[in-house]
């Protein structure tokens, strides 16, 4: 599937962000500071009155997740927790008004980690057509996750050597060449570097080496276990991951409470 192209004129993309969220937002249909600051926001502009962006970026965050809620929940499926589609959308839209130079690109590689490694469970959305650019698809997680070869990861760590998953938002780097071995027999792929930006979760990410990359181990039906990297298709990942290098972003999400009730971009406490 070819990625759509980002459009030069994200203010037509902003118009009708800001249109279709009125029907969800209260209030949103009445001209006032929120919709003048997510209009700003899609449109890459800074508001000439700072303060007011600041006052306002809780209600520009919830206008923008609310909104990419309606266009996506009728095209993915049921996933592992309500909340999963929410969260990533809030964690996006907040690292984006916070660091809108580190978002180079509109895509948002999305993984429900609640489902089992048989599930079809990744996708690729972008956030500025508010469309789905491929999935479901199955997704690797780290074999310190589960106790068995396939099933629902149920652990979850930010340490080295621990090649369990790393919860949380990510933004992408380079691709690179990688290299791995999987039942007794090396292969290469391509890889994409990933940088955590959950701090406490998933920040330990590049010294770790968790990256984005192709397995032979993953194929349309079912994963087998990473050292911790949301690995795909080795096909899909040729095709995808360049479109997803230097500033898209990743959320691996879970049911994990410890990291729902902390992760900074999800409740608001990251800057």
């Amino acid at each position: 599937m070819r990625f759509p192209k980002y459009l030069p004129n994200v203010l037509i993309g902003a118009t009708a962000v800001v249109l279709v969220g009125s029907h969800f937002v209260p209030g949103a249909n009445q001209p006032g500071p929120v919709m003048t600051a997510a209009t700003s926001f899609i449109a890459g502009t800074k508001p000439a009155d700072t303060t007011l962006a600041t006052t306002e970026g809780a209600g520009v965050v919830s206008l923008l997740t609310q909104t990419a809620l309606a266009a996506f929940t009728g095209s993915v499926r049921q996933l592992s927790h309500p909340q999963a589609l929410e969260d990533a959308f809030r964690s996006y839209f907040a690292y984006k008004t916070a660091h809108p130079d580190d978002v180079k690109k509109p895509y948002l590689y999305f993984v429900d980690y609640g489902l089992a490694s048989t599930e079809p469970r990744g996708y690729v959305f972008d956030m500025t057509s508010l469309k789905v650019v491929d999935g479901p698809f199955t997704v690797a997680h780290g074999r310190g996750s589960s106790t068995s070869q396939y099933g629902v990861p149920t652990k979850f760590s930010n340490a080295s050597n621990s090649h369990m998953t790393s919860l949380g938002l990510y933004v992408t780097k380079d691709t690179y060449g990688f290299h791995g071995h999987a039942s007794g027999h090396a292969y290469s792929s391509i890889g994409l570097q990933l940088e955590g930006v959950s701090t406490g979760f998933n920040d330990n990410a590049e010294n770790r080496r968790v990256v984005a990359h192709g397995a032979p181990y993953v194929t349309p039906t079912k994963a087998g276990r990473s050292e911790g990297c949301p690995a795909m298709e080795p096909a899909r990942a040729k095709r995808l991951l360049p479109e997803l290098a230097d500033g898209a972003m990743v959320f691996l999400f879970a049911p994990n409470q410890n990291w729902l009730s902390n992760d900074p971009w999800i409740n608001g406490t990251a800057s």
